[in-house]
C-alpha cells in the first residue's frame, strides 16, 4: 500500500537515502507523545531518512555552521520551492461490478437420495456473455418431478376430505336449526298447557270441575226422581197387601209389589252413593288433583326450557366440532396445495435462466475445507452460489485501507482510478463505502487491520473485467502555497528532526518542524526558508559506523514502547483475492500508482 499522505514510505525516497554500504535506516518517531496521539507521525519513519549516532557523534554533527567531513561520495541537493501539496491514499484492490447479480441453487436437497445437493445437468461456459432470459444451468429435475406427482395425488385427497368435511358442517347446521326448532316448540307448548290449566275462567281444571258439578246435579236429580219412585212404590206395596189380605189380589202381584219396590230402593240407594262419590271426586280435584296436575305442568315447562337450553348448547358444541373439522381440512387443504406450488417451484426453478445481461462468470470457493467445482454432474447445495453475472460497464474498486488513515477515507471522496493491464487510461472514482468492521484476512491472516473501501467508478466502461487490478488514489486533501522538501531530505531521530542544508558553501544541519507529507514530499512548517537547498542523501556524510548505531538505537527506542503506543509497522496488503499466508522477501512491497513529478536536484559535490 502506497500512502500519499500519512502512511507508507515510497521506495524510490527509501532507495536513494540508502548508503553505498547499502544500509536502510529505520525512522523513529519525532516525539514519542505524537506517537500517542497521531498514527500517521508514526507512518513517516517509512519514508524519511534517519540518521542516529552516539553522544560524542551527535554532538559533532548537530553543531550549526560547523563544516562536516568531506563524503565518500558527491552530495545531492534540492532547491525549496513553494507550491502545492496534494495529500491522497493509494491502494490496490480488484475490479467488480457495481450491479453483480449472484446466481444461486434455490431448489431444495431431497433427502434419501444419497446425493448431498441436485446435480448439474448443463451449465453454460464460464466466461460466456449472456443476454436476459438466456438459459444458464439445468439441474437434475427427475426426483423433484417424481415428488411433484406425489403430492399431486396427496393434494386431491385432501381436497376430497375438505369437501366432506364441509358437507357434515352444512348438514349440522340444518340439523342445529331443527332441533331448536322442536326445543322452542315443546316450551311453547308447556307454556300454553299450564297457563290454560291456571285459566280461572276457561282453563281445563275448571271445566273438569264444571263436569263433575253438572254429574252431582244430575245425580241429585236422580235421587229425587228415585225417591219419588220409591214412595210410589211402597203405596203400592202397601196396597197390594191391603187387598192381598182381603182376597183381592193374588200372591204374585204382592211379590211383583214387591219387588217393584225394592228395585225403587235400590236404585234410590244407588243414586245416593252416586252423589257422594261425585262430591269426593268434587273435592280430590279441587284440592289434590289440581296442585297435582299443576306442579306437572309446571314441571314439565320447566324440563323443556331446560332441553332447549341443551338444545342450544349440543348445537354449538356439534357446531364447532364440525368446523374444527372443516377448519383442520381446510388447513391440511392450504398445506397440501402450498407443498404443490412449492414443488412445482422446484421444478421449474431447476431451469436458471439469465436474469439480466452480462458475463458468466463461475463461483469460487475461498475456504480451505473444500472446493467448489461448477460443472456438470457436481452436485450443488441449497443456498450454494452457482456464478455470477457481473454488469461490466458499470465497475468499482474493492480495496482496503490501513487504519492507520481510516480517519482520513470518508464517503463521497474523489479518487483516480488507473488499471494496471491499461496503464493509459485513467478513471474518475467516488468513495463509495468504508468498512466500519476490520479484515484481518481470515483465521490464518496476519495481524494488519485494514478496511474494506469501494470506490466506484464515475462513467461506465468498455473492456473491462471482473478480477483486474486496480490502483485507487484516493484525494484526501491539498495544501495550497506551502513550503516542502522530499522526504529522503529529512532525518529524524526520537525528539529531533532536521534537514542538511547549503549553508554558502559549507554544508550544516537545520532542525525543522514537519507538517503533513505524502509519499514524495513533507511540508516544512519552521526552519527551512523557500530559495534554501536541503541535502538529498544525507547518509553521504556519516561513515558506516554511525550508520549501524543509528538503527541500533532506533531498534532499542522501538522495544521501550508500550503494546499499546507502539504501532505496527506498515505492512502492504496483497491485492484482492491474493492469498494472504503467500510469502515474499519484502512485505509490504508492491507496484506503486503514478506519483507526482519528481523534484528539481542538483547534483553537486561536496567541495562546490
Amino acid at each position: 500500500m502506497i500512502v500519499k499522505g500519512d502512511l507508507e514510505r515510497n521506495e524510490d525516497t527509501a532507495d536513494s537515502a540508502v548508503s553505498a554500504k547499502g544500509v536502510r535506516a529505520r525512522q523513529p518517531c519525532r516525539d514519542h507523545e505524537d506517537l500517542r496521539r497521531s498514527a500517521w507521525r508514526r507512518k513517516l519513519l517509512f519514508g524519511l531518512l534517519i540518521v542516529a549516532v552516539g553522544g560524542g557523534a551527535i554532538a559533532a554533527t548537530s553543531m550549526v555552521g560547523r563544516d562536516l567531513a568531506k563524503p565518500d561520495q558527491p552530495l545531492v541537493f534540492h532547491t525549496v520551492k513553494r507550491g502545492n501539496l496534494p495529500i491522497s491514499v493509494t491502494e490496490r484492490g480488484n475490479l467488480e461490478s457495481q450491479v453483480n447479480v449472484q446466481i444461486v441453487c434455490e431448489v431444495d436437497d431431497i433427502p434419501g437420495d444419497n446425493i448431498n445437493g441436485t446435480p448439474i445437468v448443463w451449465v453454460i461456459a464460464n466466461g460466456s456473455s449472456v443476454k436476459e432470459g438466456d438459459l444458464l444451468v439445468d439441474l437434475d429435475s427427475a426426483p423433484h418431478q417424481e415428488r411433484l406427482d406425489e403430492q399431486i395425488l396427496d393434494t386431491e385427497r385432501a381436497k376430497a376430505a375438505q369437501i366432506q368435511a364441509e358437507a357434515k358442517h352444512e348438514n349440522q347446521k340444518t340439523q342445529n336449526d331443527t332441533n331448536e326448532a322442536n326445543a322452542k316448540l315443546a316450551v311453547r307448548l308447556a307454556d300454553l298447557e299450564l297457563e290454560m290449566f291456571q285459566d280461572e275462567e276457561k282453563g281445563t281444571h275448571k271445566l273438569e270441575v264444571a263436569v263433575i258439578e253438572r254429574q252431582i246435579d244430575d245425580v241429585n236429580n236422580e235421587i229425587k226422581s228415585a225417591e219419588a219412585s220409591l214412595l210410589l212404590k211402597k203405596n203400592e206395596l202397601r196396597g197390594i197387601e191391603s187387598l192381598f189380605k182381603m182376597g183381592y189380589a193374588g200372591k204374585s202381584e204382592l211379590d211383583r209389589s214387591r219387588l217393584d219396590f225394592l228395585q225403587a230402593e235400590g236404585k234410590y240407594t244407588a243414586n245416593v252413593n252416586k252423589l257422594s262419590t261425585q262430591l269426593a271426586s268434587l273435592t280430590k280435584k279441587e284440592t289434590y288433583e289440581k296442585e297435582m296436575e299443576e306442579l306437572k305442568l309446571k314441571g314439565k315447562q320447566e324440563t323443556a326450557r331446560r332441553e332447549l337450553e341443551q338444545v342450544g348448547r349440543n348445537n354449538d358444541a356439534f357446531l364447532a366440532h364440525t368446523q374444527s373439522a372443516l377448519d383442520a381440512a381446510n388447513e391440511l387443504l392450504k398445506k397440501e396445495e402450498e407443498r404443490l406450488a412449492r414443488y412445482r417451484d422446484q421444478v421449474d426453478k431447476c431451469k436458471i435462466y439469465a436474469p439480466q445481461d452480462g458475463m458468466v462468470a463461475y463461483a469460487v470457493s475461498r475456504s480451505r475445507y473444500y472446493s467448489v467445482e461448477i460443472r456438470e454432474g457436481a452436485p450443488i447445495r441449497p443456498q450454494q452460489k452457482i456464478l455470477e453475472l457481473p454488469n461490466l460497464s458499470k465497475m468499482q474498486v474493492k480495496t482496503s485501507v490501513h487504519e492507520s488513515v481510516l480517519d482520513q477515507i470518508k464517503p463521497d471522496l474523489k479518487a483516480t482510478i488507473r488499471i494496471e493491464p491499461f496503464p493509459d487510461r485513467v478513471y474518475q472514482g467516488t468513495v463509495q463505502s468504508v468498512g466500519v468492521l476490520p479484515d484481518q484476512g481470515g483465521y490464518f491472516g496476519s495481524d494488519t487491520k485494514v478496511y474494506e473501501t469501494i470506490v466506484t467508478l464515475d462513467e461506465e466502461v468498455e473492456q473491462l473485467k471482473p478480477g483486474m487490478t486496480a490502483v485507487a488514489e484516493i484525494h484526501v486533501d491539498r495544501l495550497e502555497d506551502v513550503l516542502s522538501v522530499p522526504v529522503q531530505a529529512v532525518v529524524q531521530i526520537r525528539r529531533e528532526t532536521w534537514c542538511y542544508v547549503d549553508a554558502d558553501g559549507r554544508v550544516e544541519r537545520r532542525d525543522v518542524k514537519l507538517g503533513r507529507t505524502n509519499d514524495k514530499f513533507v511540508e516544512i512548517l519552521e526552519g527551512i526558508d523557500e530559495g534554501t537547498r536541503v541535502v538529498l542523501n544525507p547518509m553521504a556524510i556519516i561513515d558506516e559506523a554511525e550508520q549501524k548505531k543509528a538503527e541500533e538505537l532506533a531498534e532499542e527506542e522501538d522495544s521501550l514502547n508500550s503494546p499499546s503506543d507502539n504501532l505496527p509497522e506498515m505492512m502492504e496488503k496483497p491485492p484482492a483475492g491474493e492469498n494472504r499466508k503467500s510469502k515474499s522477501p519484502r512485505k509490504g512491497k508492491k507496484p506503486r500508482s503514478q506519483t507526482p513529478p519528481q523534484p528539481e536536484s542538483e547534483a553537486q559535490t561536496s567541495g562546490e
